[in-house]
Protein backbone atom coordinates (compact mmCIF):
# COMPACT_ATOMS: atom_id res chain seq x y z
CA UNK A 1 0.00 0.00 0.00
CA UNK A 2 1.36 3.42 -0.90
CA UNK A 3 2.08 6.16 1.64
CA UNK A 4 -0.65 8.20 -0.02
CA UNK A 5 -3.22 5.55 1.01
CA UNK A 6 -1.76 5.20 4.53
CA UNK A 7 -1.84 8.96 5.19
CA UNK A 8 -5.56 9.32 4.38
CA UNK A 9 -8.60 7.14 4.28
CA UNK A 10 -9.52 5.11 1.24
CA UNK A 11 -12.47 3.34 -0.38
CA UNK A 12 -12.50 -0.31 -1.43
CA UNK A 13 -15.21 -2.65 -2.64
CA UNK A 14 -15.72 -6.22 -3.76
CA UNK A 15 -18.54 -8.34 -5.18
CA UNK A 16 -19.56 -11.79 -4.00
CA UNK A 17 -21.97 -13.96 -5.99
CA UNK A 18 -24.15 -15.44 -3.24
CA UNK A 19 -26.10 -17.65 -5.67
CA UNK A 20 -22.97 -19.39 -6.95
CA UNK A 21 -20.96 -19.09 -3.72
CA UNK A 22 -17.92 -17.38 -5.25
CA UNK A 23 -16.34 -14.00 -5.98
CA UNK A 24 -17.78 -12.15 -8.98
CA UNK A 25 -15.08 -11.21 -11.47
CA UNK A 26 -15.54 -9.07 -14.55
CA UNK A 27 -18.00 -6.54 -13.12
CA UNK A 28 -17.47 -2.91 -14.08
CA UNK A 29 -17.77 -0.45 -11.20
CA UNK A 30 -17.98 3.34 -11.49
CA UNK A 31 -17.70 5.88 -8.69
CA UNK A 32 -19.31 9.32 -8.71
CA UNK A 33 -18.92 12.26 -6.32
CA UNK A 34 -22.27 13.98 -5.76
CA UNK A 35 -22.12 17.76 -5.41
CA UNK A 36 -24.38 19.90 -3.23
CA UNK A 37 -26.36 20.64 -6.44
CA UNK A 38 -26.70 16.88 -7.13
CA UNK A 39 -24.29 16.90 -10.04
CA UNK A 40 -22.70 13.47 -10.47
CA UNK A 41 -19.00 13.68 -11.34
CA UNK A 42 -17.25 10.49 -12.41
CA UNK A 43 -14.10 10.13 -10.28
CA UNK A 44 -13.16 6.47 -10.55
CA UNK A 45 -13.82 3.17 -12.25
CA UNK A 46 -12.52 -0.36 -12.47
CA UNK A 47 -13.37 -3.99 -13.09
CA UNK A 48 -13.42 -6.73 -10.49
CA UNK A 49 -10.75 -9.42 -10.77
CA UNK A 50 -11.03 -13.21 -10.21
CA UNK A 51 -11.32 -12.51 -6.46
CA UNK A 52 -14.25 -10.10 -6.98
CA UNK A 53 -12.06 -7.14 -5.99
CA UNK A 54 -10.62 -4.10 -7.69
CA UNK A 55 -6.80 -4.23 -7.94
CA UNK A 56 -6.47 -1.04 -5.86
CA UNK A 57 -8.75 1.30 -3.87
CA UNK A 58 -11.27 3.03 -6.11
CA UNK A 59 -10.71 6.24 -4.16
CA UNK A 60 -7.63 7.19 -2.15
CA UNK A 61 -5.12 9.93 -1.45
CA UNK A 62 -5.95 13.61 -1.80
CA UNK A 63 -9.19 12.82 -3.64
CA UNK A 64 -10.58 11.00 -0.59
CA UNK A 65 -12.75 13.65 1.07
CA UNK A 66 -15.89 13.91 3.11
CA UNK A 67 -19.04 14.02 1.01
CA UNK A 68 -21.72 12.04 -0.76
CA UNK A 69 -20.77 9.37 -3.31
CA UNK A 70 -22.39 6.76 -5.50
CA UNK A 71 -20.95 3.45 -6.62
CA UNK A 72 -22.63 1.82 -9.60
CA UNK A 73 -22.13 -1.90 -10.12
CA UNK A 74 -22.82 -2.75 -13.78
CA UNK A 75 -24.01 -6.34 -13.27
CA UNK A 76 -26.07 -7.17 -16.36
CA UNK A 77 -23.25 -8.77 -18.40
CA UNK A 78 -22.12 -10.84 -15.42
CA UNK A 79 -25.64 -12.08 -14.69
CA UNK A 80 -26.29 -12.91 -18.36
CA UNK A 81 -23.04 -14.89 -18.54
CA UNK A 82 -23.63 -16.93 -15.38
CA UNK A 83 -27.41 -17.37 -15.29
CA UNK A 84 -28.33 -18.41 -18.82
CA UNK A 85 -31.61 -20.18 -18.04
CA UNK A 86 -33.92 -19.12 -20.87
CA UNK A 87 -36.90 -19.13 -18.50
CA UNK A 88 -35.18 -16.60 -16.27
CA UNK A 89 -35.42 -12.97 -17.36
CA UNK A 90 -32.71 -10.51 -16.43
CA UNK A 91 -33.92 -8.48 -13.44
CA UNK A 92 -30.90 -6.43 -12.31
CA UNK A 93 -28.86 -4.32 -14.71
CA UNK A 94 -27.11 -1.69 -12.60
CA UNK A 95 -26.96 -1.42 -8.84
CA UNK A 96 -26.38 2.09 -7.46
CA UNK A 97 -25.25 2.45 -3.87
CA UNK A 98 -25.28 5.97 -2.47
CA UNK A 99 -23.36 6.65 0.73
CA UNK A 100 -21.60 9.36 2.71
CA UNK A 101 -17.97 9.60 3.76
CA UNK A 102 -17.79 11.56 6.99
CA UNK A 103 -14.36 10.58 8.33
CA UNK A 104 -11.72 11.15 5.68
CA UNK A 105 -9.01 9.35 7.68
CA UNK A 106 -10.86 6.00 7.80
CA UNK A 107 -11.06 3.00 5.50
CA UNK A 108 -14.50 2.66 3.92
CA UNK A 109 -15.31 -0.73 2.42
CA UNK A 110 -18.59 -1.16 0.50
CA UNK A 111 -19.10 -4.79 -0.57
CA UNK A 112 -21.92 -6.03 -2.77
CA UNK A 113 -23.53 -9.42 -2.16
CA UNK A 114 -25.18 -10.30 -5.47
CA UNK A 115 -27.73 -12.82 -6.68
CA UNK A 116 -29.85 -12.79 -9.88
CA UNK A 117 -32.88 -11.25 -8.15
CA UNK A 118 -31.47 -9.30 -5.22
CA UNK A 119 -28.48 -7.82 -3.49
CA UNK A 120 -27.32 -6.44 -0.17
CA UNK A 121 -24.51 -4.21 1.02
CA UNK A 122 -23.03 -2.88 4.23
CA UNK A 123 -20.10 -0.86 5.46
CA UNK A 124 -17.40 -3.43 5.93
CA UNK A 125 -13.89 -3.24 7.28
Amino acid sequence: MTNEVKDRGFLTTHVLDTARGCPAGGIEITLFKISADYDFVLIGSGETNHDGRLPKPILAGNGFKNGQYQLIFHVSSYLKAHFKDKNQNLFLEEIPIRFRISKAMEHYHVPLLLSPFGYSTYRGS
